[in-house]
């Protein structure tokens, strides 16, 4: 049997130990390279023993040759880490599953470039559930028009370095092409003092962070009379872990070109 073998970019955090466990429970996929930092204290350990789901015989590296072998990239670490790692992957040339969040847009260009040249999927939260919310706030929108106004409050756990987070962000930008409206002026992220009315084109986002929450997210659309408010709730990290490894089964043999979940899951 062909298996799809995946290299973990950040393999000892958070995400990166559910990747392996879901990759080790997974009937076509397995783990074939295991990359953290060089100041990493996980260095030279089986990532198996440390994502707690038994030895795999993969050992930690900070070295990215140790990708060569691999046939697809999944890199759940951040912004910061992912940019700086872009050139090891256009040198491995292998498709890349990219979870992290907290890009601006200059640096969203820099993954679209890597993009022309090896398969990128790239996601702001790749769990099933949100991306099938995504698809649902783009119908509201386009049926509500004008005639109602637009709050997104997102929650998450208090080690969360990045705010908004990028689902609430991709859900601004549903709404707001979907609308016509610019979030550059539009977008609204707190509030405070004496402000005045609401304004008819703001998109209000707001922030929540504290304790162990994994990711919170509701968009409530405000009429009068009535209000609609669509949420989703993960419990678990485990969604975003499944969803990143179905990602990278399905982009192990696709062209060069810039993926989102829509393209992996058919939406």
């Amino acid at each position: 049997m062909s298996y799809v073998k995946i290299a973990v970019v950040g393999a000892a955090g958070r995400m990166g130990k559910r990747i392996v466990n879901i990759v080790n429970d997974d009937n076509v996929a397995v783990i074939s390279a295991a990359i953290e930092g060089k100041d990493s204290l996980f260095l030279n350990q089986d990532i198996g023993e440390i994502a707690g789901c038994g030895k795999l015989g993969v050992t930690v590296s900070d070295d990215f040759s140790n990708v060569a072998e691999s046939d697809v990239i999944i890199d759940f670490t951040g912004a910061k880490v992912t940019l700086g790692n872009l050139g090891n992957y256009l040198k491995a040339g292998k498709p890349v599953v990219i979870g992290s969040t907290g890009f601006e847009k200059d640096e969203i260009a820099k993954i679209e470039g890597l993009s022309e040249e090896v398969p990128v999927v790239f996601a702001p939260n790749m769990s099933l559930g949100v991306n099938l919310t995504f698809k649902i706030l783009e119908m509201v929108a386009g049926a509500i028009g004008e005639d109602f106004d637009i709050e997104i409050i997102e929650a998450h756990h208090r080690m969360k370095k990045d705010a908004p987070s990028g689902t609430a962000m991709k859900m601004a930008e549903i709404i707001a092409n979907k609308l016509k409206r610019n979030l550059d002026r539009d977008a609204v992220f707190c509030r405070r003092g004496l402000i005045g009315e609401r304004s008819e084109k703001e998109i209000g986002i707001q922030t929540i962070r504290g304790g162990d929450i994994v990711g919170e997210h509701t968009v409530m659309f405000c009429g009068a009379g009535e209000r609609l408010e669509i949420t989703h709730k993960a419990s678990s990290r485990d969604t975003f872990a499944k969803g990143a490894v179905t990602a990278a089964k399905w982009v192990s043999d696709k062209k060069a070109g810039l993926y989102s979940m829509f393209d992996v899951l058919g939406l």
